[in-house]
């Protein structure tokens, strides 16, 4: 496949999710993406994962899930020769990438002025919680967090349930990928004008961005956003419905869509129910209609009822668990997952998701698993021109 990043070298510092996964995705369009870790332990998420063997080995699920593809160098950074290794890398590098608290970066001595002066075409990209500068600059920041002060517990969940936190690290993944976005335009921007870059990316910011109408119903409408549960606030019926068997997603938003639905399931008379008639009435009334659309849905199972749905025009699909979708034959036909045989280090078979889109008709895809600590320093090295001599020497200084 076309691989728009190929021959662009990445630095990665980062760790655990939002910046391991920006670099991910830089991989799987070609970049050659060197992981720079701490020595004896690298990324946290060696140790994170749902399989303790795997932590015990340092390649946990959590690590394994987006480091694919990357070669792994180990640097101590607090030691001079390991910042003078690291700086001839800096002079060769496209991209860095780093997710520490602002200014760890800098007190290291290889602060974004520092190695701009090394590499003045080089792209640094900062990850943190809120940005590089402002009140909070200097607190940490994890998912939870983000989560809660962004506003998207509070409109998870419903009025018992909630503020309700995703399921999943909803603003670390919203961050790493509004990091990949704004390096690959930096690139874009630098092949023009030749120019390096320095990018401040807040996982606070990206998260509202990431929250759109509810957000901008707020500032334009002046909204006060609300958690609803399964239903959709601006359309009924459209949300989560109990069938024979399960819960079915359905969302009959437009008129033609909601009188297709009434045909389908056998209710035609709700279309001419005046409680149902028009957009606002349908909002109004929704706990009501969600009744008789549900009274109607349990003749038939969830996956039934989606093909029925699906064939009248009525958007459906079933509440399905992980498993059930990645087992599912629309994922399985387009290539999403990637599986890894007998992954050193892992001592096994492993599977990872990819890209969640096709270039040219084809999957992005990285060239190897995610790499055991270190296995490439001596590599790495070697190609800038340190001899093996050298390279025993800084390890017995503890630089690598």
């Amino acid at each position: 496949m076309q691989r728009p990043l190929e021959g662009t070298r990445v630095l990665d510092l980062t760790n655990v999710l939002a910046g391991p996964l920006c670099t991910f995705h830089l991989a799987l369009v070609g970049a050659d993406v060197i992981k720079v870790e701490v020595p004896g332990t690298g990324d946290p998420a060696r140790q994170l994962g749902a399989d303790p063997a795997l932590n015990q080995r340092l390649m946990g699920a959590s690590f394994m899930a987006q480091n694919a593809g990357k070669r792994s160098v180990t640097l101590n950074l607090k030691r001079a020769a390991g910042r003078s290794v690291f700086e001839r890398l800096v002079a060769g590098a496209d991209v860095l990438v780093e997710n520490f608290r602002p200014g760890v970066m800098a007190r290291l001595g290889l602060g974004y002025d520092t190695l701009a002066r090394i590499n003045p075409a080089l792209i640094y990209c900062a990850i943190s919680g809120f940005g590089s500068d402002g009140p909070m600059r200097d607190n940490p920041a994890y998912d939870q967090i983000i989560q809660g002060l962004s506003g998207v517990m509070s409109v998870t969940g419903d009025e018992a349930t909630g503020p309700l936190r995703a399921g999943f690290p909803v603003c670390d993944t919203i961050g790493g990928l509004t990091a990949a976005f704004a390096i690959t335009s930096a690139l874009l921007a630098r092949r023009q004008g030749g120019r390096g870059a320095f990018i401040d990316v807040s996982m606070l910011e990206g998260t509202l961005v990431a929250l759109g109408w509810v957000v901008s119903n707020y500032l334009i409408a002046g909204e006060q956003p609300q958690p609803m549960g399964n239903d959709n606030f601006t359309a009924s019926p459209s949300g989560a419905f109990r069938t024979q068997d399960g819960m079915l997603n359905i969302a009959a938003n437009k008129q033609e869509q909601f009188e297709a639905l009434c045909r389908a399931v056998g209710r035609p008379d709700l279309a001419d129910d005046p409680r149902f008639a028009r957009r606002a009435d349908r909002l109004r009334h929704r706990a009501a209609l969600t009744s008789e659309i549900e009274s109607a849905l349990a003749a038939r199972t969830a996956a039934e009822w989606e093909s029925r749905l699906n064939q009248a025009g009525v958007p459906a699909g079933r509440v399905l668990s992980v498993p059930e979708v990645l087992a599912h034959p629309q994922v399985a036909e387009r290539g999403l997952v990637r599986q890894f045989e007998e992954v050193p280090g892992a001592g096994r078979d492993i599977s990872v998701t990819t890209a969640g889109f096709k270039l040219s008709g084809c999957r992005p895809d990285v060239d190897g698993p995610p790499p055991r600590l270190g296995e490439h320093t001596d590599e790495v090295l070697r190609s800038l021109g340190f001899t093996d001599d050298e390279i025993a020497e800084f390890r017995r200084e503890g630089a690598i």
